[in-house]
C-alpha cells in the first residue's frame, strides 16, 4: 500500500515550539515499521515555523512574512536533521522537498516533482514533504499543509491518505468546547452538511483547522481512495488505519461506497 501521511505541528511541538520527543520517536518508529512490512511512506510534517520560533528569540509564532520566513529557514534545518537521523536508526534513507503552489500549477514542475516522487519511492526512500516556507508568499503558497498532503497523495497515486492532528477526527461541534458534541467515524458524502461542520484553526502554532481537512477529504475522495483524520497523540494507531479498522473519522472514496 502506498501511504501518505501528514503531521501537524500541534502533533510535532509542545506549545513553546520545542519539539516532542516521544512523540516523533514513536510516529518514526512507526513509520519505519509500516515501511519494513512493505508500504511506501510519504511523510508530509509540518512543524518548520514553530521549529524555528522555538529556537530563535520569539515568544509567540510571528505575523509578518519575513520572520515567518527566518523562523521556516531555521526550524526546517531542525526538522529535517531530527527525521534524517531518527530514520537512519531505523536504516531508511529520507529525502527533503520543499514545495509552492507552482510546483503543481505549470504542468512541467509536476511532471518533474511526480518524476522525482516515484523515483525516490522505486529506490525506497521516504520522502519528506512541506512548504517551501522560506520563500512562500500569498500568491504562491499552497497555504496550509492538509491541502499539500492531498495534492502530493493525488500526484504519487496514494492509497491513503492519512492526517495526524489534535482532534480524533470530525465532530457535529467543536469537542474542545462543547462536550455534547457527537463524533462522526465514516462519512461517505461531503455534503453542506458537512462542510458546515467546520471549524477555524486549532493551534496557535499551525495554520491548519477542519475547514482544511475537509477540503483535502475533497480533494482525496474526489480521486478515489480513503483519507483518515485522527488524533496523533498515540501514533501507533496507524497500524490499525492500515489494516482497516475503524479509527478516527474515515472518508470513503467515490465509487467505493
Amino acid at each position: 500500500m502506498r501511504i501518505t501521511v501528514k503531521v501537524g505541528t500541534s502533533t510535532l511541538a509542545y506549545p513553546t515550539g520545542r519539539l516532542n520527543i516521544r512523540r516523533v520517536e514513536e510516529l518514526i518508529k512507526t513509520l519505519s515499521d509500516l515501511k519494513n512490512a512493505g508500504h511506501e511512506i510519504i511523510f508530509v510534517s509540518s512543524g518548520a515555523i514553530a521549529m524555528g520560533v522555538g529556537k530563535l528569540p520569539l515568544r509567540s509564532r510571528p505575523d509578518d512574512i519575513p520572520t515567518k520566513q527566518a523562523a521556516a529557514a531555521v526550524g526546517q534545518c531542525e526538522l529535517m536533521y531530527t527525521y534524517d537521523r531518527m530514520f537512519a536508526e531505523y536504516n531508511h534513507v529520507t529525502a527533503q522537498i520543499l514545495l509552492t503552489r507552482a510546483d503543481f500549477d505549470h504542468d512541467d514542475r509536476r511532471l518533474n516533482l511526480e518524476n522525482t516522487l516515484f523515483r525516490l519511492l522505486e529506490l525506497g526512500a521516504i520522502p519528506v514533504i512541506n512548504e517551501n516556507d522560506t520563500i512562500a508568499t500569498d500568491e504562491i503558497s499552497v497555504g496550509d499543509n492538509d491541502t499539500l498532503a492531498a495534492i502530493v497523495a493525488r500526484c504519487v497515486k496514494s492509497d491513503l491518505l492519512v492526517l495526524l492532528s489534535d482532534i480524533d477526527g470530525l465532530y457535529t461541534d467543536d469537542p474542545h468546547k462543547n462536550k455534547n458534541a457527537r463524533f462522526i467515524s465514516r462519512v461517505e458524502m461531503i455534503t453542506p452538511e458537512i462542510e458546515a461542520l467546520a471549524g477555524g484553526s486549532g493551534s496557535t502554532l499551525g495554520t491548519g483547522g477542519m475547514a482544511t481537512k475537509l477540503h483535502a477529504a475533497q480533494l482525496v475522495t474526489q480521486a478515489g481512495f480513503d483519507m483518515v483524520i485522527t488524533n496523533g497523540a498515540r501514533p501507533a494507531v496507524l497500524y490499525d488505519i492500515v489494516d482497516g479498522k475503524a479509527v478516527g473519522t474515515r472518508f470513503i472514496g467515490e465509487g467505493k461506497v
